[in-house]
């Protein structure tokens, strides 16, 4: 059973990432989400009506024992198991001028997004380079590439991700396993949902805010193999915004 595990996969980008690997029906999907079961559910209904399998796996990506009981709960029950295609998508925001920001709300976007990307590829990546093949794909953001004025802790957190993906494909390159790194711009999300649109369009030389199936379409050919020679990028898809 070839698997594509895709972290924050309950809503948003995530649920469109879901959905477009369930309609190449080419992965059993491992669904995780940390809070909102009703959601997750959702998905996996979603994903079902289009012909393809999955499974909703509960666990906070930031959290290092958690993460790690549950996979390895996961891998002992389906040991035929081979995950091929890991989606970083789990993220949080908590927006606010760095000089009155507490420590709190740095930590826990710098742990969901770091950390995540840390607990969930370390617990894998042995196996995609035993296997020789892996698609690797970490959702950072416009803000970790440009930086945005009131997300300081998701900018270090996103920019650091980038890093991280450009280290990482070259350290598994030669095993036919790639790393990229997907940068949306303003997405219509529930994380975006609050935003001015009509103000914030005008900065947008496409003139609109993205859709998520079409961030979702981008990470599906990441994690297809008509990527393969394409690894160690960080392709923004912003609408022009910044490049």
């Amino acid at each position: 059973m070839k698997c594509a595990i895709v972290t924050g996969g309950s809503r948003g980008i995530g649920r469109a990432i879901c959905i477009k690997l369930a309609e190449e029906k080419n992965y059993h999907l491992l669904i995780n989400y940390a809070s909102n079961e009703t959601a997750a559910k959702e998905t996996l209904a979603k994903v079902e009506e289009l012909g393809a399998t999955g499974e909703i796996l509960k666990f906070d990506v930031g959290n290092t024992e958690e993460t790690q009981t549950i996979l390895t709960e996961w891998q002992e029950k389906n040991p035929d198991a081979v995950v091929e295609v890991i989606v970083n998508n789990a993220g949080i925001t908590r927006d606010g001028l760095f000089m009155w920001m507490q420590k709190e709300d740095w930590n826990t976007v710098i742990n969901t997004s770091l950390d995540g990307f840390f607990n969930v590829t370390n617990f894998f990546i042995q196996k995609l380079l035993r296997n020789k093949y892996g698609r690797i794909i970490n959702m950072v953001s416009v803000s970790g590439v440009k930086g945005t004025a009131g997300q300081t802790n998701y900018s270090a957190a996103k920019g650091a991700l980038v890093g991280a993906t450009k280290a990482l494909a070259q350290e598994v390159a030669k095993r036919n396993v790639t790393v990229n790194a997907v940068a949306p711009g303003f997405i219509k999300t529930d994380m975006t949902q609050d935003f001015n649109e009509e103000e914030l369009k005008a900065m947008i030389p496409a003139n609109r805010f993205g859709e998520a199936e079409e961030v979702a379409d981008l990470v599906a050919f990441l994690a297809s193999r008509k990527s393969s020679y394409i690894t160690g990028e960080v392709i923004n898809i912003n609408g022009g915004i910044y490049s």
